[in-house]
């Protein structure tokens, strides 16, 4: 008997929104078979994974280059088993430079699956040329971000907006009232945070930078007390070498942390949108190498006003951002210490906080996106 859906997520953000995509389909239908790639969150749900999302995890243009080998492979065993035991349908979530063409492979292949494709591609950002070739090769898309569906024609593919999985998910979420005792944390604390990222390259390019300007902001202002969110368990050690004496923060609290900050630095990535929906004064990071800014800027043209997901959607510098070249002590010293001295900055950007949350709505993205998945298939 063939299998009701493959999924496929290749990333920590992709096994974030599939578990709740999973939930949600087997809350419908139980006795669901799917199969599929899927990272430590989707294999706890029950997905039965033919291969683990951490073989796929790469970062930055040099590093997809290197792993284009083993990708070729991975990609080729997939297709493979799409092929032959084809389910009713296959869900791909993000990591588009693969998932796309794995919906065009198996479109040439003339497969009877449902090519379904969860989270658009920044096509509205660079590669807008794919656009035609998404609406040829995806029979759904299924967007977060409001404004994407506008982007394809309504006559070759249907893409809706379905919501954004944050909202469901900080609305969900139960806070631990207690859980600043865990750390020696007072209730009144103010706490400037710093969320590095999700990945090792991310964390040792942009971390050390993050602790030493957070000092700085520190001794204008002493009872800051200064807390590292963990993203993940197996970053403790590199975290610890990197903080000394600060609070490290385990990720199941990683919400909490938001909520009670007054200020933070994040490396740009999915953690800036949820503190944006918490309604915190944030500073953005992202420290590439000098061949990404290069091929970033010079091969793929990617040249936007903004980078920071909160500032796209905001269409406007609601946090202030520093990519690249413009990473530098001084500059992220600034940008951070203006909120703190100036009110008006900080309620500003609280209320475009509010603003923003309003504009994504209240739908349930994994909840829409599995009813629209169900029915389709």
């Amino acid at each position: 008997m063939s299998d009701d859906l493959f999924i496929f997520a290749g990333e920590v953000s992709g096994d974030l929104h599939g578990e709740k995509l999973l939930k949600e389909l087997y809350a419908v239908y139980p006795d669901l078979k799917i199969r599929g790639v899927g990272g430590p969150k989707m294999r706890a749900v029950g997905m039965e994974c033919i291969m683990p999302m951490e073989e796929f995890q790469v970062m930055g243009f040099t590093d997809i280059l290197s792993s284009l080998p083993k990708l070729i492979k991975q990609f080729k065993i997939i297709k493979k088993d799409i092929l032959t035991h084809p389910p009713k349908g296959v869900v791909t979530i993000d990591y588009p430079g693969f998932n796309l063409r794995l919906a065009n492979a198996l479109r040439q292949k003339n497969s009877p699956a449902k090519r379904i494709h969860y989270i658009c591609p920044t096509v509205w950002a660079w590669g807008k040329s794919r656009i035609p070739k998404m609406e040829t090769s995806l029979d759904r898309l299924l967007t977060i971000l409001p404004f994407e569906p506008d982007l394809f024609s309504k006559h070759q593919v249907d893409a809706t907006y379905v919501g954004h999985p944050l909202i469901a998910r900080i609305n969900g979420h139960q806070y631990d009232p207690s859980w600043n005792q865990a750390y020696g944390v007072e209730n009144e604390q103010q706490i400037l945070s710093i969320y590095p990222g999700s990945r090792k390259k991310e964390l040792l390019r942009n971390l050390p930078l993050q602790i030493k300007v957070a000092k700085q902001i520190q001794k204008g202002h002493p009872d800051l007390l200064i807390a590292i969110s963990c993203s993940d368990e197996k970053f403790l050690p590199l975290l610890e070498k990197e903080a000394g004496d600060l609070i490290i923060i385990r990720q199941k609290h990683s919400y909490e942390l938001m909520r009670a900050s007054h200020l933070a630095i994040a490396t740009s990535g999915t953690v800036t949108l949820e503190l944006a929906l918490h309604q915190i004064p944030t500073v953005v990071t992202f420290a590439i190498n000098p061949l990404d800014v290069f091929l970033a800027q010079h091969i793929f043209r990617i040249n936007l006003p903004h980078y920071a997901l909160p500032n796209i959607l905001y269409h406007g510098e609601l946090f202030p951002e520093l990519f690249g070249p413009n990473l530098t002590e001084d500059a992220l010293y600034k940008k951070g210490n203006d909120f703190m001295l100036s009110e008006y900055k900080r309620l500003e950007c609280i209320e475009g906080c509010k603003r923003l949350k309003n504009q994504l709505g209240k739908q349930d993205a994994s909840k829409e996106a599995a009813r629209a998945i169900l029915e389709f298939i």
